[in-house]
């Protein structure tokens, strides 16, 4: 069952996988986590935000809360969703772990998973988490938003 206005695709500026990957990259061999946020309603993810991972593990994220409490205002006040919420994988594959899927707590968000366990390579794949059900979306990589009318 589909939730809102729920794109099957995950369209995304170059600069912000470029990000993502970096910043997987520098936490790395933890894993690295943060949102990519949005305006309300649009599916399009425009602002990246780096979060700390405040579990420090290879194995596991946590947003620290006192930063998530902060970014969720913040999101509130200028009408933002958070569109991608990303975090890596630094030995295993860019697919969702069962804590992965039982902490998804948004049902419009895109889950990016960047995988660093090739150095030369990272791989990135996103998903929808709705209610335990994952399901793998295409990711359309693009040099730039075209303009809406």
């Amino acid at each position: 069952m589909a939730h809102g206005r729920v794109a099957t695709v995950l369209v995304i500026r170059a600069d912000l996988v470029e990000a993502m990957v970096a910043h997987a990259r520098a936490d790395h061999p933890d894993e690295a986590c943060g949102i990519i946020a949005g305006p309300e309603g649009s599916d399009r993810p425009l602002r990246f935000v780096p979060m700390t991972n405040a579990e420090r593990s290879p194995t596991f994220y946590r947003f620290d809360s006192g930063e998530q409490l902060r970014l969720w205002r913040e999101m509130d006040a200028n009408d933002e969703v958070p569109v991608v919420v990303y975090h890596s994988h630094t030995a295993t594959e860019a697919y969702p772990s069962r804590t992965d899927v039982s902490y998804a707590a948004e049902p419009d968000a895109h889950y990016v998973l960047v995988s660093t366990r090739d150095p030369d390579h990272a791989e990135v794949r996103s998903y929808r988490i709705v209610d335990g059900v994952v399901t793998e979306e295409p990711v359309q990589i693009v040099p730039a938003y075209e303009l809406t009318s």
